[in-house]
């Protein structure tokens, strides 16, 4: 497997298959083409069908426009076999004939990768890829995810997780202070504000879950709006991780350094299911965006707490077993209906993981991997319609005007 660096990434929403990957892949191809005339790119499949509440032709429009005029083709019902996120940049001459073509495809958290062409590998620095095996060593050894998280990663992790737990923070402190309505059609009012003033009126035991839903909430509204969050493993489920964390860290007092050290654990979760699955909505539907971002918070929490390493996958497991199945149907293309509250129901879900698991000795009988396995091939049989085209489910027919 990859770093967890690969995972973690810090950019702006609202996606990171559709916004941020996009994105990369406009910079990458005017490198190419510094002199082209004017540039023609083709969006395909899930790219296309939701594009446009996704900002991805802004995000290319606005690499690709200050240098030529742009030209953006939308083949909503046109999938490349690959994958279904694909683009096609082309570079134009004076003439308008294409002098170069680039397919390349957005799968999952940021990343592009080419049809036959290796990727650009980061290293491959984990040299056990389930959590079975990393359990046994855990076993072997005495030892927990964190600290096999540093034998594998580079000397600077925790300062590049130190870097990523600012990030979150912040894009939960700002999503806290603003107001008003998202961008879109469905003139959706910001809750996270209202959520967090209301939680402080009620006891203990709701205010502690109010609270968590206000803190996902203004990082998930913060992503709808294009602001600054980090993958966690996508755009469209940022909200989860930074809840918990922030909640844990607020109202039991842990450590900066504990909380690195519960980051590289969600993420070696995170790093398992992208490795034998995938976190791409577009390909397996939102348990691969949402439920896993549970099933990382849930590790996280429950190492916060003390769990071993058994109970901690657990944990895991139970966040990500009780996602699958889940749709990706945003409404309007939008990431907000109903994405911005399943970030919030989340991040409680991988509370409560926490919570049952340490009520057990860790045993159990369906391991994570097990899940990992089913959450692929459940993906796989989803219906197009149900994975990132807004042609399904809540988004069927939805007329944000009624």
């Amino acid at each position: 497997m990859k770093s967890i660096k690969e995972l973690y990434r810090i950019g702006t929403g609202p996606s990171s298959s559709h916004t941020m990957a996009p994105r990369r892949a406009a910079e990458q191809f005017l490198a190419r083409h510094p002199e082209a005339a004017a540039f023609r790119v083709t969006l395909y499949g899930s790219l296309a069908a939701t594009g446009r509440g996704h900002m991805t032709d802004r995000a290319i429009i606005d690499t690709l426009l200050p240098t030529a005029p742009v030209d953006i083709v939308w083949l909503a019902r046109e999938f490349l076999p690959f994958h279904p996120n694909g683009m096609r940049f082309q570079a134009l001459d004076t003439a308008g004939t294409p002098t170069d073509t680039w397919t390349v495809y957005s799968i999952g958290g940021g990343e592009l990768a080419e049809e036959g062409v290796p990727p650009r590998q980061a290293e491959e620095i984990y040299e056990m890829n389930t959590l079975d095996e990393i359990l046994a060593w855990c076993r072997r050894t005495g030892r927990t995810y964190w600290e096999y998280v540093e034998e594998c990663e580079s000397d600077d992790i925790w300062d590049y997780l130190a870097e990523i737990w600012q990030a979150m923070r912040e894009s939960v402190e700002r999503g806290l202070d603003h107001e008003g309505v998202l961008p879109g059609p469905l003139h959706l009012t910001r809750r996270a504000a209202t959520y967090h003033v209301r939680a402080s009126g009620y006891k203990q035991s709701l205010q502690s879950r109010g609270l968590v839903f206000a803190y996902a909430l203004a990082v998930a509204e913060e992503n709808a709006s294009g602001g600054r969050i980090v993958t966690a493993p996508t755009c469209g489920s940022s909200g989860v991780v930074p809840a918990v964390l922030y909640h844990l860290q607020k109202s039991r007092g842990f450590s900066d350094a504990r909380i690195y050290r519960a980051l590289a654990t969600a993420g070696l979760f995170g790093n398992v299911v992208k490795h034998n699955a995938s976190i791409s909505g577009a390909e397996v539907g939102c348990q691969g965006e949402v439920g896993v971002a549970c099933a990382m918070a849930a590790a996280a929490a429950n190492q916060l707490f003390g769990g071993s390493p058994s109970q901690i996958e657990y944990a895991a497991e139970m966040g990500l077993e009780h996602h699958l199945g889940m749709t990706c149907d945003p409404v309007c293309g939008l990431v907000q209906i109903p994405c911005i509250e399943r970030n919030a129901y989340a991040a409680a879900r991988a509370l409560d993981a926490n919570l049952y698991s340490a009520f057990t000795d860790g045993g159990h009988r369906v391991s994570f991997d097990r899940v990992v396995e089913v959450m692929k091939q459940t993906g796989h049989d989803l219906p197009s319609i149900y994975k990132e085209t807004g042609e399904g489910g809540l988004a069927r027919e939805y007329d944000p005007d009624k």
